[in-house]
């Protein structure tokens, strides 16, 4: 077999399985892929070392007849997730040195399903971002151009290292997370498919904190059948996580029939947004066509608090975050700045986190200490509790009235190029997450998946959100728009 690297999950296995290729030869020809794809820059703590070891334990297991479906796949692992004994900086200068003694649970659980990491992948800083630009890595790079444009496009934010990855075959998935919509946006930029669960079925333990109320793990993967198998090895309880559900962990691959009939899709009058693209607003109509004509019900919907969604996100996000990062002061572990004579411990935190932390960083934990200050408080951060409160009860009632799913487009727009944003009010980048953020203020499971190109050979994604603990319902869902989209480009190589 060649180009082995190019393999989806549900390939790779059936191969490993039928004795057709080996562990060590999956990851040998992705190890040979990312040492190629430097121009990319999305991995930037490289485990060869690590790898083939994994891979040879996983090629005993197979040979032994004991191997679950992810043992033997490369992976890459975003380096929010916590990884024994290999850097994990989350992009941020403020932990440079810092090797975990332990391991996340969504990586452990991979890792005892046989799965191998190749390496960590960028991503915005403390995944604060949303187009990989704030990283103390320097950006990562979309594979896709604009035709003939050589001009560099971003892969999205904050798992922007994994989509590059996952786009330019350098592995056959990556962990992600989405904490307004840090693997659907992404995904849907770089014509992958990304699966944000319902908060609680990932644990969070070991992955480094930016909103602890709206963080979630998820896989990001070519095909809606390679996100129902890494999606079931990366789920389940975990007692170290008090917000992890106690709940079994179906077989989400099993449920993948492509049969819709009957199910009934939600079209959200309020996501249909002043100056949107005509090509998303056409890609938004030929999907809900694509559903109808495969027997699903297509129906109106309203979700009348949507407008006060994003302004309510940036506000209790950052309030998380500077609750959560407060944390990194130089006195344990990673960055501390030198001081001069003189100094003390007030000036040695000062010192250190206005040099660890990046602007974006920097600018969220203002906002945040200040909308959790005394006189703001009520103004602005209980205020926005009370706004999620009613976003999560618009989508109660939607889905009490009998809607088993929501469609919506994934992004405003297809990728943008690197630097387009970044000198513009920040609010505009903010925006990307119009129709993400919604999704993570009701801990509901979404999923984006690629479902056309633009005018400019981009591809454009699609979002399905599902009911709370229903993912293998939305999976099948998106594998019915998936199978009828029929979408197969690749971007053409050129790094």
């Amino acid at each position: 077999m060649t180009d082995l690297n190019t393999l989806t999950i549900a390939e790779a296995r059936d191969a490993l399985r039928k004795g057709e290729v080996t562990s060590r030869d999956l990851t040998e020809a992705c190890l040979a892929a990312i040492e190629g794809a430097g121009a990319l820059n999305a991995f930037v703590h490289h485990t060869p070392d690590l790898a083939r070891a994994q891979a040879r334990a996983a090629d005993a297991r197979l040979k032994a007849g004991d191997a679950p479906a992810m043992c033997g796949i490369p992976l890459g692992i975003k380096d929010l997730f916590c990884t024994k004994g290999v850097p994990s900086q989350a992009a941020s200068r403020i932990l440079q040195g810092f090797k975990p003694e332990y391991e996340s649970t969504v990586t452990q659980n991979l890792f005892d399903a046989g799965a191998v990491m190749l390496g960590k992948l960028n991503m915005d800083e403390f995944a604060m971002g949303s187009s990989n630009e704030t990283s103390c890595y320097g950006n990562a790079v979309n594979p896709w151009r604009r035709g003939d444009d050589a001009a560099p496009l971003t892969p999205g934010g904050s798992s922007g290292g994994s989509a590059a990855a996952v786009a330019a075959d350098l592995c056959l998935a990556a962990t992600g997370t989405d904490t307004g919509g840090s693997i659907r946006q992404p995904a849907a930029f770089t014509g992958i498919t990304g699966i944000k669960p319902t908060y609680g079925r990932c644990s969070r333990w070991g992955i480094v904190a930016f909103a602890s109320s709206l963080d979630q793990a998820g896989p990001m993967t070519r095909t809606v059948r390679d996100a129902a198998i890494m999606l079931g090895a990366m789920s389940g309880h975990d007692p170290r996580d008090s917000t992890s559900a106690d709940l079994p962990v179906p077989d989400f691959e099993a449920m993948l029939s492509g049969d819709i009939r009957g199910k009934v899709i939600g079209i959200p009058r309020e996501y249909r947004m002043d100056g949107m693209p005509a090509e998303i607003e056409t890609l938004w109509a030929d999907g809900a066509q694509m559903l109808r004509d495969a027997g699903a019900e297509i129906r109106d919907i309203s979700l009348p608090h949507t407008k006060y969604a994003l302004p309510a996100y940036y506000v209790i996000a950052p309030a998380e975050a500077s609750s959560n990062l407060a944390r990194y002061d130089g006195v344990r572990y990673g960055h501390r700045a030198k001081l001069a004579q003189g100094d003390g411990i007030t000036e040695m935190y000062e010192k250190t986190r206005a040099e660890g932390f990046g602007h974006e960083v920097q600018r969220r934990v203002m906002v945040g200490t200040y909308v959790l200050s005394a006189g703001f408080y009520d103004a602005y951060y209980n205020r926005a509790r009370k706004v999620r409160t009613l976003i999560k009860r618009d989508f109660e009632e939607v889905f009490a009235a009998g809607v088993d799913a929501i469609l919506t487009p994934a992004t405003p727009s297809a990728a943008f190029g690197l630097g387009a944003m970044t000198d513009a009010d920040p609010v505009q980048m903010y925006l990307n997450d119009v129709f993400t953020v919604t999704v993570n203020l009701a801990g509901l499971p979404g999923i984006a998946l690629p479902a056309g190109l633009d005018r400019q050979g981009l591809p454009l994604g699609l979002q399905l959100i599902g009911r709370p603990w229903e993912e293998g319902d939305l999976l099948n869902t998106a594998y019915a728009l998936e199978g009828a989209a029929g979408f197969v480009a690749k971007p053409a190589k050129w790094w």
